[in-house]
């Protein structure tokens, strides 16, 4: 095939997760469906927090910025698949593939980062109490949420700058709903060599630290509530910790499920429907999780909604 720059090919293909027409409505009306809980339930899990005055607090500081990013996620995906299913057209052009591409890697990082800083924040309250307010000040919880996005910025900034030094083949067919990065560079004729080791150093360092941040929170958590003596106060700690435990493990679980799937099947189109439950269900899945496990947040939803009908 021959080498091609992004101003002879201004549009790639995005094959999405299946060629069958019939299917086609299904897709459409799922992911819209989807995309409207993700929108509606984070943004009210950012206005419950807004409203409320006892949620004025680091951990539900965190949770709002989540919420943010979880909106930020789906709406650089699902919009164009709603078009695209809609319009029967999978054509993308290549600057909203690239720009499509690195905001993607922005708000992935951007969570990844996040659910470490909560980590923490659950470290310090249950381990440090007494000291929790003076060491999760203001100033560190806007820090570590300046610091997380510029690190994040500055990944995909990197990564995209690199993806614009390459040439493309004339077959520009992503087999995929989304314009990913590991499918963007199998598309490249020239040599990607320092954009695959970029790639694999970047995703060690926000895999692997991000990560062990969370694993040495949790493991000190755990060893000071096996300390507590009293039954009630062990599990009242568990429960505070209990919404983000289980946000963490949707994300690195569906993450770890993509990749082994990427390992063990030849599939793109299983590999693409594997990536649902990686980009798309844990932003949807993550205000429920919090509204149905966290008492705080229950309770200022039920204020939330009594002084909206007391408005009607």
């Amino acid at each position: 095939m021959e080498p091609t720059n992004h101003t002879n090919a201004p549009e790639f293909f995005l094959l999405g997760l299946t060629d069958d027409p019939e299917l086609q409505p299904l897709i459409f009306y799922l992911f819209l469906s989807m995309y409207l809980v993700t929108i509606l339930g984070n943004l009210i899990i950012i206005l419950a927090v807004i409203t409320d005055s006892h949620l004025h607090t680091p951990m539900y500081f965190f949770l709002s910025n989540l919420s943010f990013t979880d909106i930020c996620i789906s709406t650089t995906i699902i919009p164009k698949i709603l078009l695209n299913t809609k319009e029967q057209n999978k054509s993308i052009a290549y600057i909203a593939c690239l720009t499509q591409t690195c905001f993607v890697l922005v708000f992935a990082g951007f969570e990844n980062c996040l659910l470490a800083a909560m980590a923490y924040d659950r470290y310090v309250a249950i381990c440090h109490p007494l000291r929790y307010t003076v060491i999760m000040n203001p100033h560190l919880c806007g820090l570590l949420i300046l610091l997380s996005l510029f690190l994040s910025i500055l990944d995909a900034l990197l990564h995209s700058l690199m993806v614009l030094q390459l040439s493309f083949c004339k077959d520009l067919e992503i087999p995929h709903f989304f314009c990913e990065l590991a499918q963007l560079l199998k598309l490249a004729c020239s040599d990607t060599l320092i954009n695959n080791i970029l790639t694999y150093f970047m995703a060690s360092i926000f895999g692997s630290i991000p990560l062990s941040g969370i694993i040495f929170s949790y493991t000190k958590i755990v060893s000071s509530i096996l300390r507590m003596p009293s039954a009630g106060g062990k599990h009242k700690a568990f429960s505070t910790c209990g919404s983000h435990l289980s946000v963490v493990s949707l994300f690195y679980g569906t993450g770890f499920g993509v990749y082994i799937s990427s390992s063990v099947t030849d599939s793109h189109r299983k590999l693409a429907v594997a990536s649902v439950m990686y980009i798309v269900v844990p932003q949807m899945v993550n205000p429920f999780i919090y509204s149905l496990r966290n008492r705080d947040v229950k309770r200022a939803l039920k204020k939330l909604t009594r002084r909206k009908l007391s408005l009607r």
